[in-house]
């Protein structure tokens, strides 16, 4: 197939070339032009714009920050909707608020355009080793075009249900795994505020109850302090945000991701905003007395 693909950062770059790699054309274009270096030497055509990546493609990609830069890359000035063929397919795989996905859809609709909302989970590594959990709001029939191609992408995709649907289990997993980060961080500060050995605190804690794949993998991370990030800090801000902003239009009451949202904005604040999430254990014993 013919693939376009606008957006080549840290999740995106990886995503690109998995689809190269399994024999498809792609059709790119980059705010930045060192995005474009590592598609030298695949099939790959650079575009002056996203209308030209559009009228070359059957399907578009985007993996971008937040919902201003999908509507500006799908719906701007020389975006994909300008130079959309019909029966275009976007799939939007950025982390953006249900509500903005929705508007996205309808206006693409409007356009004779189908669309996708596919957030991930699964951070960098996910996306190098194309283990990405994604999470689809759609049409059936368009997901069921676009699925073999998710499937070069990660090992679990989910048609959720609607345009927005896919957000929103994006939102559930950044509740779950920001609230999560932070009680592992809690968990191991209080430990070694203790004098205990966290190692053998966390060795102790994967054969019980409290065993999670945050536990796992962010715990083994947080002892060997290796906050090179994964998933930085401020996008896992955005996300809850995102959660925050939903919750005050549905009128709900969500404390401990309202908590741990003021944490993530106090890891920003606090300069660690680059770093991964797990800088979550930094604020904590920087907020703590020492032992």
């Amino acid at each position: 197939m013919n693939i376009g693909f606008i957006g080549l950062g840290l999740m995106g770059r990886p995503m690109a070339l998995h689809l190269a790699n399994a024999g498809h054309t792609l059709h790119l274009w980059a705010r930045r032009p060192a995005s474009l270096e590592p598609f030298k030497d695949v099939a790959a055509k650079v575009h002056v714009s996203a209308a030209e990546v559009a009228r070359h493609a059957d399907v578009v990609f985007t993996m971008v920050a937040d919902a201003p830069d999908v509507r500006e890359v799908v719906l701007g000035e020389n975006g994909v909707a300008s130079g959309a063929r019909p029966g275009l397919i976007v799939v939007d795989m950025s982390t953006i608020n249900p509500n903005a996905a929705r508007e996205i859809g309808a206006a693409l609709a409007d356009k004779g355009i189908e669309f996708l909302d596919a957030p991930v989970s699964g951070g960098e590594i996910g996306a190098i080793n194309a283990t990405l959990t994604i999470m689809v709001g759609g049409r059936p029939e368009v997901f069921a075009k676009v699925k073999p191609l998710f499937e070069k992408l990660g090992k679990s995709v989910t048609l959720i249900g609607e345009i927005g649907a896919g957000q929103v289990a994006k939102a559930c997993n950044q509740i779950l795994t920001g609230v999560g980060v932070m009680a592992v961080a809690e968990a191991f500060n209080f430990a070694a505020k203790n004098g205990v050995d966290v190692a053998k605190v966390r060795e102790a804690l994967l054969g019980g109850f409290a065993y999670s794949r945050i536990l796992e993998n962010h715990g083994q991370r947080m002892i060997e302090r290796n906050f090179k990030p994964g998933f930085k800090a401020w996008m896992h801000q955005k996300d809850l945000r995102i959660v925050m902003e939903e919750a005050h239009r549905l009128g709900l009451m969500l404390p401990a991701a309202a908590a741990t949202t003021q944490l993530f904005n106090a890891i920003v604040g606090s300069g660690m905003g680059e770093e991964d999430s797990i800088a979550a254990l930094k604020l904590l014993e920087k907020l703590s007395s020492p032992a």
